[in-house]
């Protein structure tokens, strides 16, 4: 069984190797890799999330934030204690290291097959992430994406509550192809924070426009209102001020 485990720090170009670099925001994608994602659900995520760091809209928000830069991790995540860092902390400040985090999601394995659904547990253990960070920011994010309500260690909504009290925002992507209505779920026991939102997939097949239009929001440091609702009609998308 593969527990907590930190593969080495995939660090690119020069502005990235340079620890205690300022930047914009910490964010940390959290990636379903549970029982109920096969593997052609666990491609489509990964291609998801490397396709949106090749998108001009997120790199344009990327490069207007104050820095002009973002960290960004990415770990995998199945049951309470089984948690994989599959690209670690790497700054993103341009058009090559945008590409370059691409190319390692691309490249990253996946390493967990099961073991449960512990959305908790992924929290708590992004949570232990940002300490280890070394590009400060006064923005911390935690991005989960799953296709199902926790059902392995606490309750989700203690993890989230700890980590909102530490100043952390979470924001949810819940896939609804197994749970129609998992987005009500990640709306009361998930996101949390000053302007934490979700946005909603109604299938595996949609996950890539979904998790774009989120990063998005994210990466720029919107507050999203209801409004915004009208501006995303596929996939559906749900903002919350706090939790």
């Amino acid at each position: 069984m593969i527990r907590r485990r930190h593969l080495f720090p995939l660090l690119f170009g020069s502005a990235a190797a340079k620890a205690d670099t300022a930047t914009s925001l910490q964010l940390v994608l959290a990636v379903d890799a549970s029982g109920s994602v096969d593997a052609y659900r666990f491609q489509l995520q990964k291609d998801g999330y490397a396709a949106a760091f090749r998108s001009p809209a997120i790199r344009s928000a990327i490069r207007n934030t104050l820095t002009g830069s973002i960290a960004v991790t990415m770990l995998q995540w199945t049951g309470p204690a089984m948690h994989v860092v599959a690209v670690n902390w790497t700054l993103i400040d341009g058009d090559t290291t945008a590409e370059a985090f691409s190319t390692a999601i691309d490249q990253s394995q996946r390493a967990l097959f099961g073991g449960g659904t512990s959305v908790s547990g992924a929290i708590d253990f992004a949570s232990t992430l940002f300490p280890l960070c070394p590009f400060p920011a006064s923005r911390r994010v935690i991005d989960v994406s799953g296709d199902g309500v926790n059902n392995r260690g606490r309750p989700a909504h203690h993890a989230r509550d700890e980590a909102v009290a530490a100043g952390t925002i979470i924001n949810g992507l819940p896939i609804l192809a197994l749970e129609p209505y998992l987005d009500e779920y990640y709306r009361e026991s998930v996101i949390g924070g000053p302007g934490s939102f979700l946005i909603a997939a109604r299938s595996y097949e949609e996950f890539a426009r979904a998790i774009r239009s989120k990063l998005v929001t994210e990466i720029a440091g919107i507050t999203p209102t209801p409004s915004h609702e009208r501006t995303i009609p596929w996939p559906t998308a749900h903002f919350t001020g706090t939790s």
